[in-house]
């Protein structure tokens, strides 16, 4: 591993030759920290497709997963937008392909397909909103109720929408992140008991997100202290909250940010393996030969990406409504 001498060379490289090529690096909160320190922004899925639709640069450098770069190709498909490594995927994006979701139409005529924004392009072109897990049930809300719901991909956000929601009509692909999956009830239930005053906060792509929630309703869970949100909601919220500590249930990755935002506050992983193989692979390096060599260049067809734009549009114009401090368990934040 480079030491810290190396990455802030590598940094200050890519820096100078961002300013030459007019090019925003954007990061995701998931991205390793030297990654982060290098970015211009760093953010969610949603903030970051915000950034890459209204930026003025020519170039911009997406250091995320393969389907964060072709939203913003077909956001601003005048602007080179450039992956630093091919191999970042998405195990989410690829539980389902346009073929798969064809058919599932096919099964369900006249149905409102709704989409997680962890898809693909392709995908996307056959959804009619896309969303977050910020303002997914903002979404389905504005739904009419007589209207059948495609939702997909996560099988995990889809549950817990549908309770929510209570809509009896909302049909849920059954896909899942493999990093979030992995995040179990049994493992938040030591976490907890280990650190009793810390407040938790869980993303609602996690495999203990449905069975928590479940129980809660049940009442075999104290809901006092639990907060759903996103990681833009998971940021924002040690500023509203008076606890001290948090148990953090998401990618690691989200640590190194709200670590270096509240220094005064303890942060801990709700299950320290939970780290994404794909947001990983992007390096310094990387970076810098991508901005050098302007690769890897991501375009989509003008025709999935005229029938995307429109799904894409809905979900960065609305954004989820932030929750009273003191409110347990909600949805709040992009």
């Amino acid at each position: 591993m480079p030491d810290t001498e190396s990455f802030t060379s590598l940094q200050q490289q890519i820096r100078a030759l961002a300013a030459a090529r007019n090019a925003v690096i954007l990061a995701h909160n998931y991205e390793r920290p030297e990654i982060q320190d290098v970015a211009d922004v760093v953010g969610d899925s949603l903030g970051l497709s915000r950034e890459a639709a209204r930026t003025t640069a020519d170039v911009i450098v997406f250091c995320g997963v393969h389907f964060m770069a072709e939203t913003a190709a077909i956001l601003s498909p005048e602007k080179t937008v450039l992956l630093p490594d091919l191999r970042a995927g998405c195990s989410l994006a690829a539980t389902i392909d346009a073929d798969q979701l064809r058919e599932w139409k096919a099964e369900h005529p006249g149905a409102v397909v709704v989409s997680y924004v962890n898809t693909t392009a392709e995908v996307k072109a056959e959804t009619d909103y896309c969303c977050t897990s910020g303002n997914a049930v903002e979404i389905v809300n504005a739904i009419p109720a007589d209207r059948e719901i495609l939702f997909l991909p996560d099988m995990f956000l889809g549950a817990h929408v549908r309770r929510v929601t209570g809509r009896t009509n909302m049909h849920v692909w059954m896909g899942e992140c493999h990093v979030h999956a992995g995040i179990t009830p049994q493992r938040v239930a030591e976490q907890r008991a280990a650190h009793p005053e810390a407040e938790f906060l869980i993303h609602p792509e996690c495999g203990c997100s449905t069975s928590l929630l479940e129980a809660m309703s049940a009442g075999d869970i104290d809901p006092t202290g639990v907060q759903i949100l996103s990681t833009e909601g998971m940021i924002r919220r040690p500023a509203q909250s008076p606890a001290s500590e948090f148990i953090v249930a998401t990618e690691v990755g989200i640590l190194y940010r709200l670590r270096k935002a509240y220094p005064d506050r303890q942060f801990l992983a709700a299950d320290d393996r939970a780290s994404c193989q794909f947001m990983k692979v992007t390096t310094l390096p990387a970076v810098l030969n991508s901005l050098q060599k302007l690769e890897h260049r991501i375009t989509v067809p003008p025709d999935i990406a005229s029938r995307a734009r429109l799904a894409i549009d809905r979900m960065v114009s609305i954004g989820g409504g932030a929750a009273p401090a003191n409110a347990p368990a909600q949805l709040v934040g992009e």
